[in-house]
């Protein structure tokens, strides 16, 4: 049996932008429960805040696989990021989506670090957004499990992911916080292999899907306990 195990740890960067003054933070207490999207999506108010998706950090996964940044890796993250906060009914996004997914990849494939960024004047006018979105792959690794039983071999792949999904009010500061995990696994291919097929099939697309789900639902609860929504 020959197993490959990679692993990485990012440590989360502090949030700062001129002019907002000093910084609450609005996190959960248990990181790991899984949450549903469904959970929060029965929302009928007609209040709808204005989003802007600025930055989607996958620095440290493309530092540990390079190979990432051709395999659409960074688009299958994005249209995640924004079908997971549409499916809630209560944000409108500050550009069409299919606008954001365009300039996404197009900095991710400018930018050799793995992170999709737009400038902050500090005053909160990118386009009027009233909160902006951030998302920040914390912790990544990959296990390929490879058995060799005669002239025939058989791997198993296993994709673990965890990010965290926040939110900053454009007007005071305030950051609310959603972490999730995900986990994929899948037998035949080695794990850049399985990656020439689509986003949503292969066992990091799984996995981020997973935990997205996980982290955009509690950044909604925490939006809903401090009032910014009613329910």
């Amino acid at each position: 049996m020959v197993r490959k195990w990679f692993n990485v740890f990012v440590a989360l960067a502090v949030v700062t932008f001129s002019g907002c003054g000093s910084m609450k933070t609005t996190t959960e207490k248990d990181e790991v429960e899984v949450k549903s999207i469904s959970s929060v999506s029965n929302y009928t108010d007609s209040i709808k805040y204005a989003i802007q998706v600025v930055n989607v950090d996958l620095t440290k996964v493309l530092q540990m696989y390079p190979a990432l940044q051709e395999k659409n890796v960074g688009l299958g993250f994005a249209e995640s990021v924004l079908d997971y906060l549409d499916e809630t009914g209560r944000f409108v996004f500050t550009e069409e989506k299919s606008e954001i997914k365009e300039r996404m990849v197009t900095q991710f494939k400018a930018s050799k670090k793995g992170v999709f960024e737009e400038p902050i004047d500090g005053k909160g006018k990118i386009k009027a957004a009233r909160y902006f979105v951030y998302a920040t792959v914390a912790d990544f690794a990959v296990d390929e499990d490879e058995t060799v039983e005669g002239a025939k071999s058989k791997v198993v792949v296993t994709t673990f992911i965890r990010l965290q999904v926040r939110f900053v009010d454009a007007q005071t500061g305030q950051i609310y916080i959603g972490s999730g995990e995900g986990e994929s696994t899948k037998t035949g291919e080695s794990f850049l292999k399985s990656l020439d097929m689509k986003f949503s099939q292969s066992t990091v697309g799984k996995a981020t899907r997973k935990s997205l789900e996980t982290a955009c639902t509690k950044v909604v609860e925490n939006l809903i306990k401090s009032g910014v929504f009613k329910n």
